[in-house]
């Protein structure tokens, strides 16, 4: 049979809260740890009623968890996502401030003819940071996987992701939507001139100079790959895409970056080509894209910085 004094020495080096209420509710067991936590010695709380002694517990979970036990004898695990704090328990000697977050469990028990259950309480504050921690970061990593490193503006999987939700949504509703696809003229006589690092500079500014001309949070700027860059316009019709792409070549231009002497353009220019959303011709990924880059090699064949609308809509309109 364990003494006493033993008993006592255990419960005082349990790492967790221990808490028994009797039938009536009343605290009979208050542990060493629950008191340095709460900043109330056992002798303080034993003979109280819990809900009363703590009102803010009253028509929460733990309460009805302590009458399952007591009239059911049915034990009940606490679900932390209901409520991560439910008693006002603090890191030792650091009562007030932020409260530790909690694992509850009710156990319901009988001795001799009395009925009691026991309150488990554990402090999971360190597993709950690190896995807010991990999320974070997951988060992170998630949100980086849809940028691209140089320009900051959206990457090509971002854009893939972009416009097949939009295409969606485009035959869902009978919206409107246009794909602009350009290409910085002669990049490739700039990277030589001036070298990769200077390149680099360029392919920046440019990107940050196009993302800042489109203003609708539904639009989206990205780099699709090497020196060439795509927007997805939603709600956005030929005639309107093509004055967004004007803009846009314009803007590239006035920027005067001063470009290679082998480039047809002394200053750094953008050729454009735009395709939008048609039901009957242009209605997914690969026929837009298709139709934008055919737009697009035809701005490069028509003497470079120009916008060049793809020819069948050109046509039908």
């Amino acid at each position: 049979m364990i003494h006493p004094k033993l008993f006592e020495r255990v419960l005082g080096l349990a790492n967790l809260g221990l808490v028994v209420l009797d039938a009536s509710q009343t605290i009979v067991l208050w542990n060493q740890w629950m008191a340095s936590h709460s900043g109330w010695s056992a002798s303080r709380v034993q003979g109280n009623e819990l809900f009363d002694l703590i009102p803010e517990l009253r028509g929460q979970r733990l309460e009805q968890a302590v009458h399952t036990a007591l009239v059911n004898n049915l034990p009940t695990q606490l679900p932390q996502a209901s409520n991560r704090t439910p008693f006002a328990l603090y890191p030792a000697g650091t009562w007030g401030g932020e409260r530790m977050e909690q694992s509850v469990s009710v156990t319901p028990f009988t001795e001799g003819k009395e009925r009691y259950c026991l309150i488990e309480v554990s402090d999971v504050s360190t597993t709950v940071g690190r896995e807010r921690q991990l999320r974070g970061q997951a988060e992170a990593l998630r949100a980086q996987s849809y940028v691209d490193g140089l320009t900051g503006i959206a990457n090509r999987r971002h854009f893939d992701v972009a416009l097949d939700r939009e295409l969606r949504r485009a035959h869902r509703n009978g919206n409107e939507l246009s794909l602009l696809l350009m290409d910085i003229d002669s990049f490739k006589a700039y990277n030589d001139h001036f070298g990769h690092q200077q390149g680099d500079a360029c392919l920046s500014l440019v990107a940050e100079a196009f993302a800042g001309m489109l203003q609708r949070p539904a639009d989206l700027a990205a780099r699709y790959g090497g020196e060439e860059f795509a927007a997805v316009l939603p709600d956005t019709g030929p005639a309107q895409a093509q004055q967004h792409a004007e803009a846009i070549r314009a803007r590239i231009a006035a920027l005067g970056i001063t470009h290679a002497p082998a480039a047809v353009r002394n200053h750094v220019t953008m050729s454009i080509g735009v395709a939008s959303f048609d039901k009957n011709r242009l209605a997914d990924a690969e026929s837009l894209l298709g139709a934008a880059d055919r737009a697009l090699y035809a701005a490069k064949h028509a003497g470079r910085d120009c916008v060049v609308v793809d020819s069948a809509q050109d046509a039908a309109a």
